[in-house]
């Protein structure tokens, strides 16, 4: 007995209190990766891996702390190190399957090693090995509430994770199992005064008819309150953050319908379905969510439909029937970009131009309209989310393609590089150019690099540029800009800011709209402002002051897509639900 006595008295001195602080301090790093860098005014374009991987950075300095300088004995090390392994590796394989990726490095494991220290500074002093199970028993159940989630994406705004409960059936699901919209499919595809407006759509492609984002030839009402916009349908839409085509009565979009990435005419009138065209593929990444990018163009009564996954198809617009397709992975050697194919097919003289990002000479690619055949390639970055963009420079027609190493002007006709001019951004580039004056391009790049203003000048020999300003005050991510009247209105990050087309410098900056959307109601001077969490609001194009006069809720989720006004007519979507409203008209 005495024995026994003596062998415990010695066992219990082997325990010493535990190290722990320096966990603590990474535990308040977790949080700041986590939490303080959505308030973040500048930075670099990298700066979203901060809360997508700083957490589990943490999280694993801390597990090697407690094996090597916990004080922990030689056992518990191994234990708890090796049991908070296995607690992680088996919740991931368990999880749902958006959970595997950035969800693993934002909330798994941190949510299992930030448990396990709870539970060794509970059981600090217990000097016994219960100290190391109690932790692990933390460590799992916290591991353990991620079997209850899926992730849906991160917001734009405070670079924050969004979770659903996993057996909350989504939009999407719910949509797929509906066969509703069958009947409503074959009454309207019977009127053929539907496809009246084919001729001329008012807003053929994306951000309109030149790209601007400009809407012009209506002037709406500011008196909402009295007049609140009336919700004429609103209907349940496939994920996706493309916007609408409109012309005439119908609507066309890009939606994901299960395996399927799906295009859809819509009746503007009703939001029935008028014709639906599938191919089987389906591109989802854990970041941005599944569905397509891009936004269709409209030509001639054809539609040209660029897909995330890569498929570049022409479809009859009357009926939705397939033309032509070309699979831009085969065309250019490559992969889908990290977050898809992006790029809005941009017609010009016959050709229909997107970006590919492929090796050597294809970068930027033009196909034949009427047979589908590549025409000419040119080289470019290997990243862009941007689209081919047609912009007239000193009396010259270019195309222009932002890139991550600057941009290009091509001859749309050959595709010669007129100039590949060299602004390299660390990030990704996703807007649109606005010409300026006729001489000049404003180019938006996002934080670390801010906009710029280059002058183009051609000449006999190629083409002059002159830097006119660069500008960290407005930075957008991939919220494009309008300009008006010599200043230029957009996301500065996730504030809503004024520049001076001038110099570049700031007018005003207000409004929190997360990483919303702009669209220029010209003839109205007034700014509609689609928020990320689902507002409308209307601002004055007001360089002396932001100042909002108007705004309604019009979703409650995620909200990235470009929203269109025709005459009264506010059509919007965002990944769940497509709806119209009629806007009040100023007398």
């Amino acid at each position: 007995m005495v024995a026994g006595m003596r062998a415990s008295v010695s066992e219990n001195r082997s325990y010493r209190l535990l190290r722990l602080w320096p966990a603590w301090l990474l535990v308040a790093c977790i949080l700041i990766a986590r939490f303080g860098t959505g308030s973040v005014d500048d930075g670099p374009a990298t700066l979203w891996m901060i809360p997508a991987f700083g957490p589990f950075l943490c999280s694993f300095l801390i597990l090697l702390l407690w094996l090597f300088a916990s004080r922990a004995t030689g056992r518990e090390r191994l234990v708890g190190f090796f049991g908070m392994i296995v607690a992680i590796v088996m919740t991931v394989v368990l999880a749902h399957p958006t959970m595997r990726g950035p969800a693993t490095t934002m909330l798994i494991v941190p949510m299992a090693v930030v448990g396990f220290v709870i539970g060794a500074t509970i059981g600090n002093s217990w000097l016994s090995p219960r100290r190391t199970l109690l932790a692990l028993l933390l460590g799992t159940i916290g591991a353990s509430y991620s079997l209850t989630l899926r992730s849906e994406g991160m917001w734009g705004d405070d670079l924050s994770n969004e979770y659903a409960w996993r057996w909350k059936k989504t939009t999407e699901q719910q949509l797929v199992e509906s066969t509703s919209s069958v009947l409503s499919t074959r009454k309207s595809s019977m009127d053929p005064a539907l496809f009246a407006g084919l001729a001329q759509p008012e807003w053929p492609g994306f951000r309109g008819p030149d790209r601007s984002g400009i809407q012009r030839g209506t002037k709406l009402a500011t008196t909402w309150e009295t007049q609140p916009p009336k919700e004429l349908w609103r209907i349940n839409v496939g994920p996706a953050w493309s916007s609408f085509v409109v012309a005439g009565k119908l609507l066309f979009t890009q939606e994901q319908r299960g395996d399927q990435e799906a295009v859809l005419c819509y009746h503007g009138d009703t939001g029935e379905e008028v014709w639906k065209h599938s191919v089987e593929e389906r591109f989802d990444e854990p970041l941005g969510g599944p569905g397509p990018r891009a936004t269709p163009t409209l030509n001639e009564g054809a539609l040209y439909v660029m897909g995330a996954s890569g498929w570049l198809q022409r479809l009859d617009a009357r009926s939705g029937n397939l033309t032509w397709k070309q699979d831009l992975r085969q065309v250019a050697n490559r992969k889908p970009p990290m977050w898809g194919f992006a790029s809005s097919p941009l017609i010009v003289n016959g050709l229909v131009i997107v970006y590919a990002g492929g090796e050597v000479d294809k970068g930027t690619v033009a196909f034949d309209c009427a047979s589908g055949k590549l025409r000419w390639s040119a080289p470019a970055g290997n990243d862009s989310y941007a689209s081919p963009h047609l912009c007239y420079l000193g009396g010259k027609s270019y195309v222009t393609m932002p890139t991550n190493l600057g941009f290009d002007l091509l001859d749309p006709t050959t595709g010669q590089v007129a100039l590949a001019y060299d602004w390299s951004h660390k990030g990704y580039r996703s807007m649109q150019p606005i010409v300026v004056a006729g001489d000049s391009l404003v180019i938006p790049s996002g934080m670390g690099s801010g906009t710029r203003r280059i002058r183009i000048t051609p000449n006999e020999s190629g083409i002059d540029t002159r830097d006119l300003w660069t500008s960290r005050r407005l930075k957008p991510d991939f919220n494009d800009c309008v300009s008006f009247e010599g200043n230029l209105y957009g996301f500065d990050n996730s504030i809503f800011t004024c520049v001076s087309l001038e110099d570049g410098e700031r007018k005003w900056k207000g409004g929190r709209y997360g990483k919303g959307q702009v669209l220029l109601l010209e003839d109205s001077r007034l700014l509609l402002v689609a928020s990320e969490r689902g507002d409308i609001v209307l601002l004055r194009a007001d360089p002396a002051s932001h100042q909002e006069v108007a705004r309604f809720q019009v979703f409650d989720s995620k909200t990235w897509n470009p929203p269109v006004v025709i005459g009264d007519r506010l059509y919007h979507r965002n990944a769940e639900q497509a709806v119209c409203y009629q806007l009040p008209l100023a007398d």
